[in-house]
Order: C-alpha cells, then sequence, then structure tokens
C-alpha cells in the first residue's frame, strides 16, 4: 500500500497521507512520495487546487519510530542527507505554485506542523492536537521553523519550541497557525466552501498572488534552499551530538533522558 494516494476530483487534487497504523508519521517512502506526488500536481495544468491531508485519526504524528531508530544509530553525513531530503519536501509544498488547502484531521506533531505551515489555508477538526516537540529528544525542529516562524510568528514560535508543549486547535487558530477550525462533522464542509472561493479566482493570478506574497514576506524558493542546507546540517549535528543521542535513545527505550533523571 502507498504512503501516499493522490486523487483528483475535478481541479481539485488530493493528496492523503496514508500509514494510518502509524498516525501518518514520516519515514523515507512518505517523504519520497509525498515530494513526488507534490511535484505531479505542480506540473499538472489541470489541477487547480490541492488539499493534504491524512488518514485516520491524525494528521500526521512526526517522525516514525522505527525511522527514529535508523536515524540514531546513523551517520551525521547520512542524518544530514535525510534532513535534507525532509526539508525538500517542505520546500517544495511551501512553493507549490497551486493554493494548498491542509486539512487537519487530528495530531500533527512535528514535521507534521511543518506541513500545516506549508500550506496556504489551514483548516482544523476542532479536537486536532499540535507539538512542536523536538525538544524533549534533545534536537530542535530545524528544518520546519522557517515555515513554522512565518506562519505564527517570532514570539509565538520561541516559547513553542523551548517548552514543547501540546496545544489544541483554539490556540493554533489563535496565533495563526490554522486560518479557522471545524468540528470534524463539518470539516469537509469547510474545505468544500474554500475550495469554493479558491475556484472564483483566475489561476495565473493565484500563482503570482501567491509568489507575491511569499516575495513580500521576503521569502524565496532560492534563498529558502540555502537555509534548507544550514538546517539540515544543524538537525543531523544535533541527533550525533551526546544530548540527542541520549534523548533519542530515551524515547525509543520509553525511559528518561539524563536531564530528568
Amino acid at each position: 500500500m502507498p504512503a501516499v494516494e493522490l486523487t483528483r476530483r475535478g481541479t481539485v487534487a488530493w493528496l492523503l497521507m496514508n500509514r494510518p497504523e502509524v498516525h501518518n508519521a514520516f519515514d523515507d517512502a512518505l517523504i519520497a512520495e509525498l515530494t513526488a506526488a507534490i511535484d505531479a500536481v505542480d506540473a499538472d495544468p489541470e489541477v487547480r487546487a490541492v488539499v493534504l491531508t491524512g488518514t485516520g485519526a491524525s494528521f500526521s504524528a512526526g517522525a516514525d519510530l522505527n525511522w527514529m531508530r535508523g536515524m540514531a544509530s546513523a551517520s551525521e553525513a547520512d542524518n544530514r542527507a535525510d534532513s535534507e531530503r525532509l526539508a525538500r519536501l517542505m520546500r517544495r509544498l511551501q512553493f507549490l505554485s497551486k493554493p494548498t488547502i491542509a486539512r487537519v484531521n487530528g495530531a500533527a506533531f512535528g514535521g507534521g506542523v511543518g506541513l500545516v505551515a506549508c500550506c496556504d489555508i489551514a483548516i482544523a477538526a476542532e479536537g486536532a492536537k499540535f507539538a512542536l516537540s523536538e525538544v524533549k529528544l534533545g534536537l530542535v525542529p530545524a528544518v520546519i521553523s522557517p515555515y513554522v516562524i512565518a506562519a505564527i510568528g517570532l514570539r509565538q514560535a520561541r516559547r513553542l519550541f523551548v517548552t514543547g508543549e501540546v496545544f489544541g486547535a483554539a490556540a493554533a487558530h489563535a496565533m495563526g497557525l490554522v486560518h479557522e477550525t471545524a468540528p470534524m462533522e463539518e470539516l469537509d464542509t469547510a474545505v468544500e466552501r474554500v475550495l469554493g472561493l479558491l475556484g472564483k479566482g483566475g489561476p495565473v493570478a493565484q500563482r503570482e498572488a501567491k509568489q507575491l506574497a511569499l516575495g513580500m514576506g521576503g521569502m524565496t524558493e532560492a534563498a529558502m534552499e540555502t537555509t534548507d542546507t544550514a538546517n539540515a546540517a544543524l538537525i543531523a549535528r544535533l541527533r550525533v551530538s551526546a544530548e540527542g543521542q541520549d534523548g533519542l535513545s530515551a524515547f525509543l527505550d520509553k525511559a528518561q533522558p539524563s536531564w530528568l533523571q
């Protein structure tokens, strides 16, 4: 079964993360398949809008346990290459030429928050939970940081990056991570309403409007590629550091890291 399913509903492409047994957590396959799906819809002139969502109870719970286990024992160079692949996924989603909607059907942790932040519009179920919990593992949300900060602002990011706390959909709405919330049974109605609004705009104008907003906000794809390289090197260094190894080992062994003992 593919980790990502790409379907078309008229002129709307739906990207469905399809690993419900692990809450749509990231691994090599999901990163590669989601990146390929984004590239495909970006190049398809028939696609007017893109909806990103997950199957099951979660949107995306961040990193897959087995994937993390492999990264914990990998070299710094391998960790850097792995992080660069995740960074490219986020960058491709951020700069996709079509309007994008995150349909946040449940929990979004770590990289899942990054996906939400990279979409133009985010609509969350009222029961959705969010967290940037990397510090609890002795790590940082490196490659997603530019997109999250652009979405919620520096002040909110400083708190959430250092506390790693879990917050709800109402808080995510208040800080700008999501644009609106809806009861789970009304989530599709809310998404369809926004798709109706997008359908009224000219596709060329929408593409240019998106690039205008990003450019005026100081974010270009070329600049982000340089930033992503530096951030991938940072997370690779932290993963192989003493504290990172301690935090990852404790998480994988369901134990406490040394700083809590």
